[in-house]
């Protein structure tokens, strides 16, 4: 006789499942939405493009979401009881239940609220909100027992009856039942109702059918409908199988039974319409339904035992309420359960989208600034490398003309000062011994003046304006490079270095060490002056201390045929002094012995006068002479030497300082690239930020199609 179709309870299961499924994967995304927005936020990038605001928002989401998705986990689909003692509420309970779970009957009266659910477990038992300790039930005369027995029970407490769903059909669709003392056994009814009402999703008033609606059960609802905007409230008229008593009044019975019920509903509570009224109404035997089904659960004949007349017709009526009220508590459930949950889900996602949003717009802004910052740089890199070859080159210009300059510079002064070597020779003034050992001292001496002269001469005319042109080359190159260098490269240039001065290292003694003088008396009428005179001082040295086979070698052909030419006159005049005494002898007989006495006398006066004054300062003047002659000779040999010494020393100092400014500019180089690699990777995290907003947006939209497909498949329509 049962309805075999699937229970309505089922779609509010379904519902569950999947608001719970949605809740669940709306609270991962939050998660990772929440950790994604706190990177974005606490990124090392400049400009940040999240807020903390923006995390905490996210953070206080996803407390929300756990909050509503535990609530969600305890949602149940909730009838409460509400009636008279007596009137049979217990009763109706165990018939939707199919057993009897609850005691009903003469001298069970329920004293307190009881909530029955499903277990999965195997067992019954009961809790209630003074302990949680669970006491076993085994049978309903044992839960009668301890309900009476309990002194601590009134009539506004709570007992939890935990019934295994195994047993129990009805409790495996999240469904509660909650039973209440009668509404005439106390006047607490608001604490009643903000206690345990509030949550419910169906009110049953189970009825008398031998008595008409009471006051008290009328004040009891109109005070729910002040707290519940239009509650669901199904009337049922119980143990109608007692108008079987008086069938000629049964119709007019019934009829008045529902005309007040119409009025109640439609009129005084206004929770449905006059044409909705009649389908809330129910006129059942809660007993005689009880009986069958637990007769057919035992293999008997549901029709079994002591059944009125008009049973079928009752039995048919408490299933049609059984099936309206599952549709009824099933859409409510859901709409009351769920509405609220989806509606706040639709604005946390609608928020995140907004964060999201908002993210990726600061993203590709802060991206825009770093492609434009990158580019800039770039720029400034290839400004600084292109300024740096074409300032190089120059400055290699000007350092080579400059080092040509102070070289042509150097050797036209050194040569000046070459001619003026007599004066500082004679400017020098020391002890003069002829001794091998003094003398040597003296030419050293006397070298170290020349040189010292020599060099104060030189720094005096060259000095000066070189180290100008250095000091005006090296602030060239420092004002060149300047605006090439990043801010905090400048602080580590500096002014050009005035340690700088100009060597000239002559190094004299070393270049005069072959210097070999000549300070023996030397006739000036004497055959060696006159070879001198003749062909001059080195050659006749050569000439008259013999032919040198070396000669040969290294002379030129000129220089080979004056010393031969002198060489042989030297021989021609040795070899023909037999000759001469001849001669001497005839010129005397022609000429006269006194004649040629004068002029002997003559000759040896002028010998013994000038050897009588070959004096050491004789000597120290040939010296000097002599050593003039020979500095003369080295130092043009050197000139050239002298000025490209010089020319490197500036060129050094210049290249140096231009060496030094390039390692800065590579400083600034390295920096414009790290700076490029930096920007690089801002803008590859930007776009890694930008993809990652974009995909929890296109997630969230996602989660909002889904709760727009919840809300049309359970919410719309009801």
């Amino acid at each position: 006789m049962d309805a075999v179709d699937p229970s309505p309870l089922r779609r509010f299961v379904v519902a569950k499942r999947t608001i719970t499924s949605i809740f669940d994967q709306l609270l991962d995304f939050v998660k990772d939405g929440s950790a994604f927005v706190d990177e974005a936020w606490r990124g090392d990038a400049p400009g940040q493009v999240a807020v903390e605001d923006q995390s905490l928002e996210l953070q206080s989401c996803a407390t929300k979401l756990w909050t509503i998705r535990e609530v969600l986990v305890r949602r149940h689909m909730k009838v409460a009881f509400f009636g008279r003692t007596s009137n049979g509420k217990s009763t109706v309970i165990n018939a939707m239940l199919r057993e009897r779970v609850l005691p009903s009957g003469i001298g069970h009266t329920t004293n307190c609220f009881l909530r029955v659910e499903g277990t999965d477990g195997d067992e019954a038992y009961l809790t209630t909100e003074a302990s949680n300790d669970r006491r076993s039930v085994t049978t309903v005369n044992q839960l009668a027992h301890a309900l009476h027995m309990d002194p601590t029970l009134d009539s506004g407490s709570l007992v939890k009856v935990m019934w295994p769903k195994s047993r129990c059909a009805l409790l495996r669709d999240d469904l509660v039942l909650m039973d209440s003392p009668g509404t005439d056994v106390t006047l607490e009814l608001d604490s009643w109702i903000d206690k345990f009402c509030l949550d419910a999703d169906v009110f049953v008033l189970v009825g008398n059918a031998e008595s008409t609606l009471m006051n008290t059960e009328k004040l009891f609802f109109h005070k729910v409908s002040e707290r519940i905007s239009k509650p669901n409230i199904f009337i049922l008229h119980n143990r109608w199988d007692a108008s079987v008593s008086e069938p000629e009044y049964i119709e007019e019975v019934r009829k008045q039974h529902l005309d007040r019920c119409v009025s109640f509903l439609a009129e005084e509570l206004k929770v449905v319409g006059l044409d909705e009224a009649p389908g809330r109404i129910f006129f059942v035997s809660a007993k005689e339904v009880l009986s069958s089904r637990m007769q057919r659960a035992q293999g008997m004949p549901e029709t079994g035992g002591a059944l009125a007349e008009g049973f079928h017709e009752r039995l048919r009526e408490f299933q049609m309420f059984e099936r309206t009220f599952e549709e009824f508590i099933s859409q409510s459930a859901v709409k009351t359960k769920f509405e609220q949950h989806t509606v706040r889900a639709w604005q946390i996602t609608e928020a995140i989208k907004a964060v999201m949003d908002a993210i990726n717009i600061a993203s590709a802004d802060r991206k825009i600034c770093c492609l434009e910052e990158r580019e800039d740089q770039r720029d400034r890199l290839d400004f600084v490398r292109g300024q740096i070859n074409r300032l190089t080159d120059n400055v290699k210009e000007r350092i080579k003309t400059l080092t040509e300059d102070v070289s042509a510079k150097v050797a036209t002064a050194l040569l000046d000062q070459i001619r003026s070597l007599p004066v500082l020779v004679e400017e020098f003034r020391a002890d003069f011994n002829p001794t091998q050992e003094t003398l040597e001292l003296y030419k050293t001496k006397l070298l170290q003046h020349v040189e010292e002269r020599l060099v104060g001469c030189l720094s005096l005319r060259c000095s000066i304006s070189v180290l100008r042109d250095i000091r005006d080359a090296q602030r060239h190159m420092i004002d060149s490079v300047r605006p090439l260098l990043s801010p905090s490269v400048h602080e580590q240039l500096s002014a050009p270095s005035a340690s700088f001065d100009l060597s000239y290292a002559l190094g004299l003694v070393a270049l005069c060490a072959d210097f070999q003088e000549n300070i023996e008396f030397q006739f000036s009428l004497g055959w060696t002056a006159l070879v001198s005179r003749f062909i001059g001082a080195s050659n006749a040295k050569r000439a008259l201390s013999g032919p040198d086979p070396r000669l040969q070698e290294s002379s030129t052909f000129k220089d080979q045929m004056v010393v031969y030419i002198a060489t042989g006159l030297v021989s021609v005049t040795s070899r023909a002094s037999m000759t001469v005494l001849v001669i001497g002898g005839v010129v005397w007989h022609s000429v006269g012995w006194c004649l040629l006495s004068v002029s002997l006398s003559l000759y040896g006066l002028l010998y013994l006068y000038e050897r009588l004054t070959w004096t050491d300062s004789s000597r120290e003047r040939a010296l000097k002479h002599q050593l003039v002659d020979h500095v003369a000779r080295r130092l043009r040999a050197v000139v050239h030497v002298a000025g490209s010494a010089c020319s490197q020393q500036v060129h050094k100092e210049l290249s140096s300082t231009f060496s030094r400014l390039t390692q800065r500019a590579d400083l600034s180089e390295a920096e414009l690239e790290g700076n490029i690699r930096q920007l690089s990777f801002r803008i590859q995290r930007l776009e890694n930020i930008q993809r990652r907003s974009k995909a929890f947006r296109n997630r969230a939209t996602e989660l909002e199609t889904q709760l727009e497909v919840f809300s049309v498949q359970y919410l719309q329509g009801l």
